[in-house]
């Protein structure tokens, strides 16, 4: 018989894909929960039964990457981002005095409000760290570094950051090279499975009769604001491979389209078709489980997206824009991460459909990329873990207040 929680969670993340993870484990959980999404509305929370959001909302322009140019964080503290974030640490402190266990989803920002908030109730902390990898070390040599000194601690973990897991219950981290490096500096870390596979959708429709039997080359734009540069590059770049059936898995509204000049778009329910340079492209809409599993290749400025294809075996083709997310440093990050899973090629059509040709041609390459993505993302199953140990957590008697 499961134990069902006795006292409910505190949860903090930040970010899109954090969100996503912290409502699939929270699902797993069965408990009541208060949650605080650091970023954004948190609308990966909406209709999970027991759980209350709290805290102000912070909308950022930068789509929560602040330091990812100077840019981002002039627009960012323009949009509020001091003030709603004071909010969101006062929130947090107050939501402990009443929980049984702190968890925090993301990066050493979002652990520094947790081990705040932990620490003020006297309560466990667990810190679910899906960003960070010992991949992104691999070939980073002195001057790699220094051209990515903005976003070192996206890179590695800082000394700060490694103190602050060492005060964590446990660190669960998202490959097993990385669980080595954490514990290896004293932190209490575990790699369960692939957290990106883990909040993985299943096929949400059949996709046949779009495809015709044609390689599948799936687009992704991804969540953020660089869809507006990628996807008419995109698009242009899938003109130029006709033989395949391109489909891109678009989670935006149809008033967010941009298209290439010259290129039409008619709408539907869950569906658009674009329409130019002699192609037709589906953007479909509440589908990405089963554009992921239909593709053969794949095109993508995202982050989780590319990884989650990547992580079906899946190869990704991708091209740096100017942000907020996929930047070139991005983008050489990602490189890093998956090996020979990612191509990073110039943000030209022609350079795109160059090598997605390659890649459903050159079955030796195809091959290598996929059995790349498979071993560095993994399987999935982290968060059933993450869940039972939190229930236990939350079902032991409550503990001492300071």
């Amino acid at each position: 018989m499961t134990l069902l929680p006795t006292r409910p969670a505190l949860l903090l993340s930040n970010g899109t894909a954090e969100d996503l993870i912290g409502a699939r484990l929270l699902a797993h959980l069965h408990g009541e929960a208060r949650v605080l999404p650091l970023v954004g509305a948190g609308r990966a929370y909406g209709g999970l039964p027991g759980v209350t959001r709290i805290g102000p909302a912070l909308d950022l322009p930068s789509g929560g990457f602040p330091f990812g140019s100077p840019g981002n964080l002039r627009a960012d503290l323009r949009a509020g981002l001091v003030g709603a974030s004071l909010g969101q640490w006062r929130a947090a402190r107050r939501a402990a005095r009443d929980a049984g266990a702190v968890v925090v989803v993301g990066d050493a920002y979002a652990l520094m409000v947790g081990t705040w908030a932990a620490r003020g109730a006297g309560l466990p902390l667990v810190h679910v760290q899906p960003l960070l990898s010992a991949h992104y070390l691999e070939g980073l040599d002195l001057r790699g570094a220094l051209r990515e000194a903005n976003a070192l601690g996206a890179n590695l973990p800082m000394p700060y950051e490694l103190r602050l897991a060492r005060g964590a219950q446990a660190v669960f981290v998202r490959d097993a090279a990385t669980a080595r490096y954490y514990r290896e500096r004293g932190v209490r870390a575990r790699w369960a499975g692939s957290f990106a596979m883990d909040v993985l959708p299943p096929p949400e429709r059949d996709l046949s009769p779009l495809t015709n039997g044609r390689p599948v080359l799936a687009l992704l734009p991804g969540s953020r604001g660089d869809h507006r540069e990628s996807l008419p590059l995109m698009l242009r770049a899938a003109a130029r491979v006709p033989e395949v059936a391109a489909l891109a898995a678009w989670p935006h509204g149809w008033d967010e389209v941009t298209l290439p000049q010259g290129w039409t778009l008619e709408a539907g329910e869950g569906m658009a078709v674009a329409h130019g340079e002699g192609t037709r492209v589906a953007l479909l809409r509440g589908a990405f489980g089963a554009v992921a599993r239909a593709a053969d290749v794949a095109v993508g400025t995202a982050g989780t997206a590319n990884e989650q294809l990547a992580g079906l075996g899946v190869p990704v083709v991708a091209f740096p824009t100017r942000g907020p997310q996929y930047t070139p440093g991005f983008a050489r990050r990602q490189g890093r991460l998956l090996g020979e899973a990612l191509s990073v090629v110039s943000a030209d059509p022609g350079a795109v459909a160059g090598e997605v040709t390659a890649l459903l041609t050159n079955g030796a390459r195809r091959t290598r990329a996929s059995l790349a993505g498979l071993s560095r993302v993994g399987p999935a199953g982290a968060l059933p873990v993450i869940a039972a140990g939190l229930r236990a957590l939350l079902t032991e008697p409550s503990p001492q207040r300071p």
